[in-house]
């Protein structure tokens, strides 16, 4: 067979799966979180292997443990969260009118210092600009609730995630063998060095970056309690939670921070201890916890990640973003190999081959 027509069939096939799993995203939720927990925890079943268990035997225990420790968490925050949500929302239209009256007082302020036309064009520009914010947050909005419905069928996930879990963390040596067997002959070899490199960029940025997101929780939830912020532990674990999107999670960790210390303090020394927290983590975020956990090896651009996540979340709700890592990754890394196949090709170099750049 062509090479051309191999391609053929080849993006043929990969536009069939594309559209099954568009077509069904909405039932696909459980599996991809089953799949995400056996790759998370493939490493330990292997070195479980090696100490002379069995891989069914590893893949029990790994899933016992996984759920105990999810069942434990959940036990041990939910509660605590709960509360402070409710008591987040009972104060919030106290927040909003405090907000209202110093945003009254700066705008007298601001009223004083500009003219008339230039305060009817600044309304004209915030409105501009809040309406197009509050659409698109809407519109992010209802695409993640309508393509994570899933969610709230709490029994299937809590049943259906566990089963995908461990018979895919049981078999998943095996399936590996046999996708390699299917593999093309002429292209086994350049295929596999590809899923070697992206294999190597989702571990690097999904595992290290989830232990990130805890370790940043953990630090911002407790340091915003530390220097007095109502409600600071709360918006320190969503903060970590929201971190796996680079910069943007304390970007909005440090809005909300900062927004509720105005309305809860009245000197500036709290509230600038508030943004001392957010500084603080984002300074041992960058230039320790990161570059130990994740490593410069990832290859994923922030701004890349940024637009896979939103991108993900938009089109398939939560899923989208579970799988937003390993389709960016991908891409990144089948770019990459593109680009240098394209360089040493005639195409680059003409009839005599590469040509350095």
């Amino acid at each position: 067979m062509s090479r051309e027509r191999q391609f053929a069939y080849w993006m043929a096939g990969i536009a069939l799966f594309l559209a099954a799993i568009f077509l069904l995203r909405g039932v696909l939720l459980p599996f991809v979180l089953g799949m995400a927990v056996s790759y998370f925890l493939d490493p330990a079943a292997d070195y479980f292997e090696r100490l002379g268990l069995s891989r069914t035997l590893s893949a029990t225990v790994l899933t016992v443990l996984f759920l105990v420790c999810g069942v434990a968490v959940l036990m041990l925050l939910v509660p605590l969260l709960y509360s402070q949500i409710m008591a987040l929302a009972a104060r919030a239209p106290e927040y909003a009118e405090l907000l209202r009256g110093r945003a009254e007082d700066l705008l007298a302020m601001v009223q004083a210092r500009l003219s008339p036309e230039d305060l009817e064009r600044l309304r004209e520009a915030m409105a501009g600009l809040t309406g197009n914010a509050v659409a698109w947050v809407g519109k992010l909005l209802s695409g993640v609730w309508s393509g994570g419905l899933a969610l709230v069928n709490l029994v299937s996930l809590a049943v259906i995630t566990p089963v995908v879990a461990f018979y895919l963390l049981r078999d998943w040596d095996k399936l590996v063998a046999r996708l390699d067997q299917w593999l093309p002959r002429d292209h086994a070899a350049t295929i596999r060095a590809q899923l070697k490199l992206i294999d190597g960029t989702l571990a690097a940025f999904a595992r290290g970056q989830a232990i990130v997101c805890v370790l940043l929780g953990a630090f911002y939830g407790i340091g915003l309690s530390l220097v007095g912020l109502e409600f600071g532990l709360i918006v320190g674990l969503l903060t970590g939670l929201i971190s796996f999107v680079p910069y943007f999670g304390m970007l909005t960790g440090f809005v909300v921070g900062i927004g509720l210390a105005v309305v809860q303090f009245d000197g500036m020394m709290q509230v600038a201890l508030v943004a001392a927290v957010f500084i603080v983590g984002q300074v041992i975020e960058g230039n320790i916890v990161s570059p130990k956990l994740v490593g410069d090896r990832v290859g994923l651009h922030p701004v890349w990640m940024i637009f896979a996540l939103m991108a993900g979340a938009a089109l398939f709700g939560f899923m989208g973003v579970l799988l937003a890592v390993p389709v960016a990754a991908t891409i990144g890394v089948l770019s990459r190999f593109a680009l240098e196949s394209y360089l040493a090709g005639p195409l680059y170099g003409g009839d005599g081959g590469s040509a350095d750049p």
